[in-house]
């Protein structure tokens, strides 16, 4: 990467040409992002992931830019129209949209007006009316009527084609429009009269006569209007002021007032509304997209980062529900590790309404497995399997769970599920799923594409591609995040482990299963095509319970294992009693232990580690409880004060599962008594709040939701009355109404932060 790139980096991202540095010469050794974060900690200057994404990000931005120069360069030189000065331009060019306006008068063109009017002759009267000096226009135009150009009018329109493609390519012009689009563009969008009626065209009724400032139009508003678009219900436009533009525009090309100035300027109407604004609207109308994807991207990544680092039950054997009526539920048994034991099918719903013969099924189980908890997936029948498992009175505790099911069934079907599960069918290997959930969100979730797992916001209409490196870069995150225990890890798991590919993967578990569980973390170096930059990046994020060097369990790298041993030398203890005698760590400084390898960073974090050595970083799992005798839309009221949990996060707010078989919408202006401009401000997903219900339109299946704070104490609704979500005599509780002064004084309120 040349300098000049690497110090453009440093001022946009505000970071040391040092840091840029260290962090394009690790990636460029094969570094990982993980890796880079959490082991080169000097190297970088502490930056975090996200800081070493980003500069990474940058890094292929300005190597797919140098790849286009060198085919714009290539370009000019075989026209024969580069020049010293022009190539200049071009190696100093660091910005893209730069690039492509220095070479659109160079760029081949297909046949267009001004390519028509050259191949007529008429670029010279052009030139000269281009000029805008005193001359007779009429006279001048005479001199090129021919065979091609009949008469004068012909030969002047032509000149102004020439003219306003002139105009349109060049820098000054369109970064006017361009200016004038930042400051001022409107984006609107109009109903088709023809699918006005239709009833799919109803989800877009908002957008039948839309139009606001294009700036402050929000990623999921642009992203609706264009599905809108896409599927033919909406015609969308970004548009700004003609006569201001073009009027601007005419000040900077008109240097004169005569009938060739006068030509020029009928040059510039026509070049602003046939060549410029469409261009100019084109570009902008990609940049608004882009930037919709961005926050949507960001949107979604954020959601999954939450979900995969959703509370584990840990090793515990469990029944996994898939619950049904006409099919049944569908229930297996699990181990603590998460192998299968055990399939059943009971019909306790309607239509077979066989609750004795389920109930007697699921204790039978219960016991013959020793299960210590029940997860039940929350699709169809899933308040009604709830309140029968909790009806149950086991000879022992057993916690019961909901578990978000979304994408099992893509699993189920996968190639990943059929390796795994030969002889089940996807019934079987759905209810697994979602038991392996319960007990590691993050080691199931990650064998099934993202897109599929239902936390993102307008996910299939974004860019695919940035899409799936954007989420890719998350799970990998979240599995490093965690760290994997290499002994029961599966090979999708594994996979997303920083420096291992599906191939070394692959023969991770292979080995595994060949020669049993791994002793030590110096055993991966056994493992074909695991060599020593696989093993640099990945062995510090891969754990091996009880092996013979504790450390094998830790976030400690084995590069940094003497820096334990010197630790312990100091103490005059073993590895092992330093782990376990906090007192004997704390009479250590850790600059006493700094070498050339190892600097005050790496030493600080090894001392934290030692605190906590292979403790998961993840919140433990807690029970929860819908409010009993809701269960449907219809017993909703406005004012009810229901439990729920966050089930998904967008822009515009949070949607809150009540129990109903319909999530509720909490708006963001409803998240919070405060300001704020991210939901991710106020909930988590996964997130147990209160919520209360404002507006129940069944029609639409729509339930509006608010989190706000509603006592007089101020103290937070989703604070102190969330905490007892698991309560089992929950009351619904009714807000009271607001008299009419009050009621004047939030509206008043409402109107003032607007």
């Amino acid at each position: 990467m040349e300098l000049k790139y690497l110090q453009h980096i440093a001022a946009i991202l505000n970071l040391s040409l040092k840091q840029i540095s260290s962090v394009s010469e690790l990636h460029q050794e094969g570094a990982t992002i993980p890796f880079i974060s959490r082991y080169r900690k000097e190297a970088t200057g502490n930056m975090d992931e996200v800081a070493v994404g980003n500069v990474i990000e940058q890094i292929k931005y300005f190597s797919d830019l140098e790849k286009r120069k060198d085919t714009v360069v290539k370009t000019i030189e075989e026209a024969g129209k580069m020049t010293p000065e022009l190539r200049k331009r071009i190696d100093d060019c660091v910005n893209a949209t730069e690039l492509e306006d220095i070479y659109l008068p160079y760029k081949p063109k297909r046949k267009t007006k001004a390519t028509v009017a050259i191949e007529k002759g008429l670029e010279p009267l052009a030139t000269l009316l281009f000029t805008q000096q005193p001359l007779q226009v009429e006279e001048e135009a005479a001199k090129y009527i021919n065979e091609q150009v009949k008469d004068t009018n012909e030969a002047l329109a032509g000149a102004r084609d020439i003219i306003a493609e002139w105009i349109a390519e060049n820098e000054l012009a369109r970064n006017i429009v361009r200016r004038i689009f930042t400051e001022s563009a409107v984006v609107s969008s109009r109903v088709l009269t023809t699918k006005k009626d239709e009833e799919d065209a109803q989800k877009y009724r908002d957008y039948f006569e839309f139009k606001e400032p294009l700036s402050q139009s929000p990623s999921h508003r642009i992203l609706a209007i264009r599905r809108g678009e896409k599927e033919g219900f909406l015609i969308m436009d970004i548009n700004i002021e003609k006569e201001t533009s073009v009027e601007e525009l005419k000040q900077k090309f008109l240097t004169a007032s005569n009938a060739a100035a006068q030509q020029v300027g009928m040059a510039v109407e026509d070049s602003f509304s046939r060549l410029l604004k469409p261009s100019i609207e084109t570009e902008f109308r990609m940049l608004s997209k882009t930037k919709a994807d961005e926050e949507a991207i960001r949107v979604f990544a954020e959601n999954l980062r939450q979900l995969l680092l959703a509370s584990p039950l840990g090793q515990k054997r469990v029944m996994a529900i898939d619950p049904g009526f006409r099919t049944g539920c569908k229930v297996v048994c699990l181990d603590e590790q998460g192998n299968f034991l055990k399939y059943n099918t009971i019909y306790p719903h309607a239509p077979q309404n066989d609750r004795f013969g389920a109930v007697q099924t699921i204790k039978e189980l219960v016991a013959t497995y020793r299960i210590e908890a029940i997860g039940y997936g929350n699709g169809t029948a899933s308040k009604e399997t709830e309140q029968l498992v909790r009806s149950i009175e086991f000879d022992k505790p057993v916690s019961i769970f909901m578990v978000n099911e979304s994408g099992a069934s893509i699993y189920s079907a996968s190639e990943a599920a059929r390796e795994e599960f030969p002889d089940e069918d996807v019934t079987v290997r759905g209810s697994i799923s979602i038991g392996r959930r319960l007990l590691d969100p993050l080691s199931e979730l990650v064998k099934i594409d993202p897109k599929s797992i239902g936390v993102g916001q307008y996910q299939h209409d974004v860019n695919q591609n940035r899409l799936k490196d954007a989420l890719d870069q998350v799970v990998e995150s979240c599995v490093n995040y965690v760290g994997v225990d290499v002994n029961t890890a599966s090979k999708h798991l594994l996979t997303y482990v920083s420096g291992l590919t599906s191939t070394v993967a692959k023969n991770v578990v292979e080995y595994r299963a060949k020669n049993g569980a791994f002793k030590s973390r110096d055993e991966l170096k056994k493992v074909p095509m695991l060599g020593p930059k696989a093993f640099e990046q990945s062995a510090g994020f891969l754990r091996i319970p009880n092996a013979g060097n504790p450390l094998d369990n830790s976030a400690v790298h084995p590069e940094s294992y003497h820096v334990v041993e010197a630790m312990a030398a100091k103490a005059e203890c073993t590895v092992t009693e330093l782990i376990v005698k906090p007192e004997l760590r704390k009479q250590l400084q850790a600059k006493e232990f700094v070498t050339e390898k190892a600097g005050l960073l790496t030493v600080e974090d090894i001392l934290k580690e030692l605190d906590k050595p292979g403790r998961d970083p993840r919140s433990p799992i807690e029970e929860f409880r819908f409010a009993e005798g809701i269960s449907s839309m219809d017993d909703l009221k406005p004012g009810m004060k229901l439990p729920g949990i966050v089930t998904n996060i967008t822009n515009f707010g949070a949607f809150v599962d009540v129990g109903v078989k319909q999530d509720g919408l909490v708006h963001i202006s409803h998240l919070s008594n405060r300001y704020i401009s991210d939901p991710n401000e106020a909930v988590k997903l996964g997130q147990k709040v209160m919520a209360t219900v404002l507006e129940v339109d069944i029609p639409r299946k729509r339930i509006s939701l608010s989190l706000k704070e509603s006592r007089e104490d101020g103290k937070a609704v989703n604070q102190k009355e969330g905490k007892s979500g698991n309560q089992k005599d929950r009351k619904i509780e009714k807000q009271q109404p607001l008299n009419p002064f009050q009621a004047k004084l939030m509206e008043l309120k409402k109107q003032f932060k607007s």
